[in-house]
């Protein structure tokens, strides 16, 4: 089992976010409980007359698109190329983030009268990105302008291509900037200029395009209309969930409970999930995997035509394909990560690296990412091929991924993401050079570092202290996801009075937890491995969970790491 670095969060310390909401004069705080005061100012909001606006994360949250960076000039030209009844691309990435951006801007147009040709590149032919063929063969089909959608950013050769076909290229993307913009007719980045969340997804930013050009043309877009893609997008990217994008995803989750887009009733009924509210961790678990699952193994606009079919009958075929291919992928992904594991090259004490022509590209970034998870260490996936080997790499918060890259350019044909994740191609012969820079690199930044996750603890906490309404209250934080984690406390010194493992090969861990004379069930899952002896004493980190009983709903412990009382000290503020 693998244990945390705990750290106690510092009272006021804000989450990565988007902007502020506005205040409330009238605020009354009887509607808060102390709990949820107290979480919301340990959380950075510690102005209370903002709370009521943070929980409700309304549109006032929400940025206008004029703010985006080149955004007007976007604009004029696709209301050009409406006047003019040329064909517009848009060209999306094969990720969730991706294929629900081309979704919106896609339907967006079509809805307003344009000839759109969507496109998405097959993962495996054609790889991350914009590439030549794949804009000569939409210059053949008529296309004269291209918009991308959550790609872009790192194409400068293929930019001066577009144009060179007389193609006018519109780039909407989220990824980090490079010291070289591509040329374009406008580059819409949330990062880029003075835009107030940065932390924009993918389809966030097609999606404020789309509001600006139907602003222009007098026909502005309503709330339900195009969110439910937003917060896909946004959730499946793991972007924060403060700031607008919280708005944006609790609007958009609730768009989705109402079951308007019938693939995505489809593809929940298929996961086995039930009629109702959507949440943001049904998202991440159910319906963004099975999204992923086609782009990985077969071609996203799968995907693309689950998520913009208004047949009911198609939305089911489409939702059982992609229930079967994820099913796939999962054992593709288990077969892969056991042999790269075992496979391991010798890139030294902080870095993993695995390469070899047997490891399928479409699970590479899942495997990398699991093995950052297990050695915590930034982790590189290649498939090996003739001379040129493509590679997935996934980092930890202490190494700057992209800039490490960065670094290592001379000997990268090409690469693109972000801080935690990144892509590249790479010829053959520079694999020993790069393998070794990079990992002189990751020692550099790394040595000397406790390199244990971090496990962020909201407030020291008893769980009886968490009965009654509590729960119901913790949820007012909700939705869940990156840079909005649900609350965590941590639980000194309870008694283990039962212990026993369950699933499969016993990976999870089943607990009853004396706190004085309440007896507490709780759960760990992945904690199988570590089962703590009866009557052990322990310090506990966990969250606040339900379970169904007899029908009724009753209140759980859910285990995120523990261990005996006096190992280490407990953190402090």
């Amino acid at each position: 089992m693998r244990h945390y670095r705990w750290q106690l969060r510092p009272p006021g310390a804000s989450l990565a976010g988007g902007g502020q909401p506005a205040p409330n004069p009238h605020l009354d705080t009887r509607d808060f409980s102390a709990l949820l005061s107290q979480l919301l100012r340990q959380r950075g909001h510690t102005d209370p007359s903002l709370w009521h606006s943070f929980l409700m994360a309304g549109p006032d949250q929400r940025h206008h698109p004029s703010l985006l960076p080149d955004l007007e000039r976007a604009v004029a030209r696709l209301r050009q190329a409406l006047r003019r009844g040329e064909a517009i691309a848009v060209y999306g990435d094969f990720d969730v983030d991706g294929v629900a951006g081309t979704a919106i801007l896609a339907q967006g147009l079509a809805e307003l009268g344009a000839r759109v040709i969507p496109y998405i590149p097959h993962r495996i032919e054609e790889g991350y990105g914009l590439n030549l063929p794949a804009l000569e063969q939409l210059a053949s089909q008529g296309a004269k302008v291209v918009v991308t959608v959550d790609c872009g950013l790192s194409a400068p050769a293929e930019a001066e291509g577009a144009a060179a076909l007389g193609l006018d290229l519109i780039i909407t993307d989220h990824h980090t900037l490079p010291p070289d913009l591509p040329p374009a007719v406008a580059l819409v980045c949330p990062n880029r200029g003075d835009y107030p969340n940065p932390f924009l997804s993918g389809a966030g930013v097609a999606y404020q395009l789309l509001r600006g050009l139907y602003e222009a043309e007098g026909r502005p877009l309503t709330e339900e209309r195009f969110l439910d893609l937003v917060a896909l997008g946004t959730v499946a990217d793991l972007s924060p969930l403060t700031g607008e994008n919280r708005s944006l995803v609790k609007r958009g989750l609730e768009v989705m409970g109402l079951g308007r887009r019938t693939g995505l009733v489809a593809l929940a009924r298929g996961a086995g999930l039930e009629e109702g509210p959507v949440t943001a961790e049904a998202v991440s678990f159910y319906l963004g995997p099975r999204l992923n699952a086609s782009g990985r193994l077969e071609h996203a606009i799968m995907s693309y035509e689950l998520l913009t079919t208004a047949s009911p009958q198609r939305s089911e075929e489409l939702a059982q394909r992609l229930e079967a291919l994820n099913r796939e992928r999962q054992r593709l992904t288990e077969a892969t990560f056991a042999r790269a594991r075992g496979n391991l090259g010798a890139a030294g004490e902080y870095l993993v690296f695995a390469a070899d022509p047997a490891y399928p590209q479409g699970v590479a970034g899942i495997v990398a990412s699991r093995l950052a998870e297990e050695f915590y260490r930034p982790a590189l996936v290649l498939e090996v091929g003739p001379s040129v080997s493509r590679g997935s790499a996934r980092s930890i918060p202490e190494f700057d991924l992209i800039a490490a890259l960065r670094q290592c350019a001379p000997l990268l044909e090409r690469f693109g993401g972000h801080r935690l994740a990144a892509g590249f191609t790479i010829a053959n012969v520079n694999l020993g050079a790069f393998q070794q820079q990079l990992g002189g690199l990751a020692a550099g930044q790394l040595s000397g570092l406790d390199l244990r996750p971090a496990l962020e603890l909201d407030l020291a906490l008893p769980p009886s202290a968490l009965v009654g309404d509590a729960y119901r209250e913790l949820l007012r934080l909700a939705p869940f996801g990156e840079g909005n984690p649900p609350p965590t406390f941590l639980a000194p010194g309870l008694t283990v009075r039962e212990s026993r493992t369950m699933g499969r090969d016993g990976a999870h861990l089943r607990l009853k937890l004396g706190e004085g004379r309440t007896v507490w069930d709780a759960v760990g899952f992945g904690l199988g491995p570590d089962v703590p002896a009866a009557g052990a004493r322990l310090d506990v980190a966990y969250r606040l969970g339900t379970d169904r009983w007899q029908g009724q709903e009753v209140l759980r412990l859910e285990l995120l790491d523990f261990r005996p009382v006096g190992t280490e000290p407990l953190p402090l503020p």
